[in-house]
């Protein structure tokens, strides 16, 4: 269960290291964030909640308190020490007494605000459960009506409200308390928070704080991805000169890093001068081998002359002919795979238009839709596994068709026969040394079995693959994928030669 989560967790995207690791650390970062900053907004507003809840309470007792104070004076004197209070700055309420309760514009609907009202209203309610009206809600100080004949705020004199309300520069919300402490008499008082700002704690994400959380996030996310960039940047090293190597070439590894990866690059190093030695004693071991070969086979083919049966005398020089073509077949099966050149830029249409000129003048048919295309590739290496396909292609299936054309970043090149194409069973092992099948025997007895290997070896050098496949038609199709060039695809233009 756990490999089949893990082979479907390979196939989602991204494919890269790279991606992967810088996925999962945006991932990790904004998730750590998101949670960091809910915690932290739910800490703040619960604090600010019970804050605002405790002054309220506060308040609440001392409006509960003059309330009372104003309920025990005599209606007559109550003017005068309203109007002493204003003359004074007031205390701690705006104090005023009307007939009928002001209708005040409330502030945007807001849950630390609605918390600091309701809590006023129980703690009235308890104080004073007499008075069965009391209104409680917050305004701006703006156009704040603060009586009953239509007065506002703003109609006051600045020396009765400097000392309990904030007006300017930065206005606060206004508390008003309205209590109906007798019949057509209504008690009211306006007062701020002890926090007169206490709204800005509503919202723990303001924009300010935002645009931290932002600034800090995105150093968070640069530095992780530089991490990360930083961490892989080896590995690629190391695949891009795997890539090389594969291909031919002489891949150099910095040897300057972690002490993993130094331990990484001297393993490789070390790897791939054992390769090298491997293909240079193979080669020359197969050089000696078929030097080695050919006398003893000659010396076996002049004795066989000296037999006086004829038709053994053929079979030993059939058998001696095979011998001597195997050797010759796997000394060159070592050459071909093993060509020294450099790559270049080569047009692979004007490649296939020289190889069929070869093939018209041996009196083949061959017809040629190739779109104008450049790969990087040794040019003989390329040239000797399309020739193979192509003479393959001509031998056991009389006439070839070919289709070169590119698809974003490969570059495809399809050679068809028209022979009775290949049991699939058998497709798989086309590609192994001597094997053959029964019509190809007979098509053409001087074959080896080798010229599919061969092609093969030389396509995945190139970093390409070479497919097999019966056409639906008939036929067999080779394909071979190579990676594109910095060339442009142009127009398919058809070329048939036909003899």
């Amino acid at each position: 269960m756990a490999s089949r989560f893990i082979r479907l967790i390979d196939r989602l995207p991204p494919r890269s290291l790279t991606a992967r690791l810088s996925l999962v650390m945006v991932l990790g970062v904004l998730g750590a964030q998101a949670l960091g900053n809910w915690i932290w907004a739910n800490q703040l507003k619960t604090h600010a909640r019970d804050e605002a809840r405790s002054a309220a309470q506060y308040i609440a007792f001392g409006a509960a308190s003059a309330i009372r104070f104003f309920q025990s004076l005599p209606t007559n004197y109550r003017p005068i020490l309203i109007e002493q209070l204003h003359e004074m700055g007031g205390t701690r309420f705006f104090v005023a007494f009307n007939k009928d309760a002001v209708a005040i514009t409330p502030i945007t609907p807001s849950p630390l605000a609605d918390a600091v009202a309701a809590t006023v209203r129980d703690v009235l309610g308890r104080e004073m459960p007499r008075i069965t009206d009391v209104r409680v809600g917050f305004a701006w100080p703006e156009g704040l009506a603060v009586s009953d004949d239509g007065a506002t705020l703003d109609d006051l004199p600045d020396n009765w409200v400097q000392h309990s309300l904030i007006i300017k520069p930065r206005p606060a919300p206004i508390l008003v308390i309205q209590a109906e402490i007798e019949p057509g008499g209504w008690l009211y008082l306006a007062t701020l928070m002890p926090d007169p700002y206490f709204l800005d704690k509503a919202d723990p994400l303001s924009r300010d704080r935002l645009a931290l959380q932002l600034a800090t996030l995105a150093a968070v996310l640069l530095l992780s991805l530089w991490v990360v960039r930083w961490l892989t940047r080896p590995l690629k090293q190391l695949a891009d000169a795997a890539e090389v190597f594969g291909q031919g070439g002489e891949p150099q590894l910095p040897e300057t890093g972690s002490l993993e990866y130094r331990k990484t690059a001297k393993a490789f190093i070390a790897m791939r001068e054992r390769i090298q030695r491997y293909l240079i004693d193979r080669e020359r071991l197969f050089a000696a081998i078929s030097h080695d070969l050919k006398t003893p086979i000659t010396r076996l083919k002049l004795r066989t002359e000296m037999l006086d049966d004829d038709a053994t005398r053929a079979e030993f020089h059939e058998d001696l002919d095979e011998l001597d073509m195997m050797v010759k077949g796997a000394l060159q099966s070592v050459k071909d795979s093993d060509i020294h050149e450099n790559r270049t830029a080569i047009r692979l249409d004007s490649l296939l238009e020289k190889i069929i000129a070869d093939a018209q003048l041996a009196g083949r048919s061959v017809a040629l839709a190739a779109a104008e295309t450049t790969v990087i590739a040794k040019p003989l290496a390329l040239k000797r596994a399309i020739v193979n396909l192509v003479d393959n292609a001509l031998f056991y299936g009389e006439r070839a068709e070919i289709m070169l054309s590119r698809h974003d970043e490969q570059v495809e090149l399809a050679i068809r026969d028209h022979g009775p194409g290949v049991p699939e069973e058998m497709l798989p092992r086309l590609f192994q040394p001597y094997v053959r099948l029964e019509h190809g025997r007979q098509s053409n007895q001087a074959g080896s079995g080798l010229g599919l290997g061969i092609a093969r070896d030389i396509v995945q050098s190139h970093g390409g693959e070479l497919k097999l496949a019966n056409h639906p038609e008939g036929g067999l199709v080779a394909t071979i994928v190579l990676p594109a060039g910095n060339g442009k695809a142009g127009d398919v233009s058809a070329v048939t030669a036909e003899r």
